[in-house]
C-alpha cells in the first residue's frame, strides 16, 4: 500500500475554467462596476455631454441616455452586466433616471471597497447598506411634495427637467407640453399606461414641428388610388379579419368539367366579397382598418362606395385605434353591428416625409394618442424620441404617485445629510456603512458640478451649508455655479425616481459584495478574464 503525495494538486474544474477567490473577486468585481459607472458619469445633468456609439454594422447612434449606451455597448464582464440590469430595471419602472442609478451604484460599491481595505466584513456592509436603503425610502417620501393631473404647470416643468441635458433640449417647452398633453388625455383614475402614447418618429422638418395628434398615426396608405383621401366625421370599422374569400384548411380538390362551371365558380367568388363590401357599407362605416389582407376585387368595390381602406395594420395600432375612436375589433363581418362602429373627426393620407401615412385625428375623448416627433436627421429624431419617453416616464411617474421632489442635486444632499444623523443613533460597525452609503448619495450633484466644470468641493460645501439651515430644496445652478431653491427655479423630479434609483442600485450592491468566488467556464470563442481586466469593454 503506497502513500499517496499529500503535495499533490487536485483538479475539482475541467481545464480551460479560471477561478477568482477572495478579495481578489472582490475587487475585480467592484472595479468592474466603477467602470461602467464611469463610462455613463459624463452624461448626468443640463451639462452632460453625449456619446457616440458605433456597432458592428456601422449604425452609429449618438445619446446620452444612460440605459441606451450601457444596451449598445455589449458588455461582457459578469459584474458590469449586474449593473446594466440596473439602468434597465430604471427605464422599465420609470423611464427617467437611469445614469442616476448606475453612479449611484458605482459610488456604493467604491465606499464599500474602502470599508473591506479597513476590514470591514461584507455582510456588515451589505447589513448597513440595507438600513440605509430602507431609511432612505422613509426620507425621500417624507420630503416630496404632492402632486395631482390638474397641476399641469408643475407637470410641464417636470418635462422640462427630464428633457434638459437632451438632443430636445432646443424644443423643450413645446415638447413638454405635448407630453403633459398626451399624458393626461389618456389617464384614467390617475392609471396611465403609456402603450396609450404612441410616439411616431419621422425625419424631416425641424424638433419645432414635433405635434400631438388627439388620434392615432398609422405607417399604412389607403390600398387603392380610388379611394378618398381625405375624410371627416368619420365612421370607423375595425376588422380582424381579412376581406377575401378564404382558403380551405384542408387540401380539397374541385373537379370542373365545363367551362360553365368555371364560370360559375369565379362568380360564385366574386358574390361573396361583393356581399362582404355590401355588409360594410350596409354598417355605415365609411373607414376601414383591417388587421389582415383586403382582395383586389374588394379593393375596387370599397373604393367604388367611397370608403377609406388600409390593410396589415399592427395589432398594437388596431387597439390604439380601438381606445382612440371608440371602435371594437370584429372577427367576423357578419357580425357587425352599429355598437362596434367608432369616430373620428378626420381621416386623411398625408405624405411625411417619403413616406404615405394615415392620421386619424379629432376623435371624441381619445383615450390613446400620437406624439410625431420630427427632426432635421435620424440621429437628431431618435434622441429627441429617446428624451421625449423619457419625459412621458417622468409625468406618469408623478401622476400615479401623486408625488414630486426638486432636483439639482437636493434631493440627494438632503437625503445624505438625515443619512449620516440616522447613522449616529446605530451602535454597532453598521454605522459605518451607513455613513459610507450617506456619503456615496454625495456623488450625484458632486457629478453634476464636475459634468459643468465647477470645483465640486466649493459646490459641495454651499449645498451642504444651505441644507443645514434647513433649505430642503438647495440645489445646483450649474449655469451660474450657485446654489439655488430648486422648486422655484423649476427644476423638478418625480419622486419614484430616487426610491427607484437607491433602491435598486444597493440592492444591486448588496449582491455585489457578498460575492467572493467567480468561476468562469473556459469557452474556446470567448477570452478568458483577466485578473482586474474587463474583455468586451469595447464596442
Amino acid at each position: 500500500m503506497t502513500q499517496n503525495n499529500p503535495n499533490q494538486p487536485i483538479y475539482i474544474l475541467p481545464e480551460g475554467h479560471s477561478r477568482t477567490v477572495g478579495r481578489d473577486a472582490q475587487r475585480n468585481n467592484i472595479l468592474a462596476a466603477k467602470i461602467v459607472a464611469e463610462t455613463v458619469r459624463t452624461t448626468l445633468g443640463p451639462k452632460g455631454m453625449d456619446k457616440m456609439l458605433v456597432d458592428s454594422m456601422g449604425d452609429v447612434i449618438v445619446t446620452n441616455d444612460g440605459v441606451t449606451i450601457l444596451k449598445e455597448m455589449q458588455i461582457e464582464h459578469p459584474a458590469a452586466k449586474m449593473i446594466v440590469e440596473v439602468a434597465k430595471t430604471q427605464e422599465e419602472e420609470v423611464g427617467d433616471g437611469t445614469t442616476t442609478a448606475v453612479v449611484l451604484a458605482g459610488e456604493f460599491l467604491k465606499n464599500a471597497e474602502a470599508l473591506i481595505d479597513k476590514n470591514i466584513h461584507p455582510t456588515v456592509i451589505s447589513k448597513g447598506y440595507r438600513l440605509a436603503a430602507e431609511k432612505s425610502q422613509k426620507i425621500l417620501n417624507a420630503m416630496a411634495e404632492p402632486i395631482t393631473s390638474q397641476d399641469k404647470e408643475l407637470l410641464i416643468k417636470i418635462a422640462n427637467t427630464a428633457m434638459t441635458g437632451k438632443g430636445a433640449e432646443s424644443s423643450k417647452e413645446l415638447l413638454s407640453k405635448i407630453v403633459v398633453d398626451a399624458v393626461t388625455q389618456v389617464e384614467e383614475n390617475k392609471k396611465i399606461n403609456s402603450k396609450d402614447i404612441k410616439v411616431e418618429k419621422k425625419v424631416g422638418s425641424g424638433i419645432e414641428d414635433s405635434e400631438l395628434i388627439k388620434g392615432i398615426v398609422i405607417d399604412k396608405e389607403r390600398v387603392h388610388s380610388s379611394m378618398p383621401k381625405s375624410l371627416e366625421k368619420v365612421n370607423i370599422l375595425l376588422l380582424d379579419t381579412a376581406i377575401e374569400v378564404k382558403s380551405t384548411e384542408t387540401d380539397a380538390k374541385i373537379q370542373i368539367t365545363s367551362p360553365d362551371q368555371m364560370d360559375a365558380f369565379l362568380k360564385q367568388e366574386e358574390t361573396m366579397i361583393k356581399k362582404m363590401t355590401e355588409k360594410i357599407k350596409e354598417s355605415g362605416a365609411n373607414a376601414v382598418f383591417c388587421q389582415k389582407g383586403i382582395d383586389d376585387l374588394a379593393q375596387y368595390y370599397l373604393a367604388k362606395e367611397g370608403i377609406y381602406a388600409a390593410r396589415r395594420v399592427k395589432k398594437s395600432d388596431m387597439e390604439n385605434l380601438a381606445r382612440a375612436t371608440g371602435a371594437s375589433i370584429v372577427n367576423n363581418i357578419e357580425t357587425i353591428t352599429p355598437e362596434v362602429i367608432g369616430y373620428s373627426g378626420i381621416v386623411e393620407e398625408l405624405k411625411v416625409g417619403d413616406e404615405q401615412m394615415t392620421y386619424i385625428k379629432e376623435c371624441k375623448n381619445p383615450k390613446a394618442v400620437t406624439i410625431l416627433v420630427r427632426g432635421g436627421t435620424e440621429h437628431v429624431v431618435a434622441e429627441v424620441e429617446r428624451a421625449v419617453v423619457d419625459a412621458i416616464g417622468d409625468v406618469i411617474s408623478a401622476i400615479e404617485d401623486g408625488k414630486v421632489v426638486a432636483g439639482a442635486g437636493a434631493p440627494e444632499v438632503e437625503l445624505s445629510k438625515q443619512l449620516k444623523d440616522y447613522a449616529n443613533t446605530l451602535s454597532g460597525r453598521e454605522q459605518l456603512a451607513v455613513n459610507a452609503f450617506a456619503e456615496a448619495l454625495e456623488v450625484i450633484p458632486r457629478t453634476l458640478a464636475e459634468n459643468a466644470g465647477l470645483d465640486p468641493i466649493d459646490v459641495l460645501t454651499s449645498l451642504k451649508s444651505s441644507h443645514d439651515k434647513n433649505e430642503k430644496f438647495a440645489g445646483i445652478n450649474v449655469f451660474t455655479g450657485k446654489v439655488m431653491d430648486s422648486w422655484e427655479a423649476g427644476v423638478l423630479e418625480p419622486l419614484r425616481i430616487k426610491t427607484q434609483a437607491v433602491k435598486s442600485a444597493s440592492e444591486v450592491t448588496e449582491l455585489i459584495l457578498r460575492i467572493d468566488d467567480v468561476i468562469a467556464s473556459g469557452e474556446s470563442s470567448r477570452p478568458s478574464m483577466p485578473p482586474g481586466g474587463m474583455p468586451g469593454m469595447g464596442m
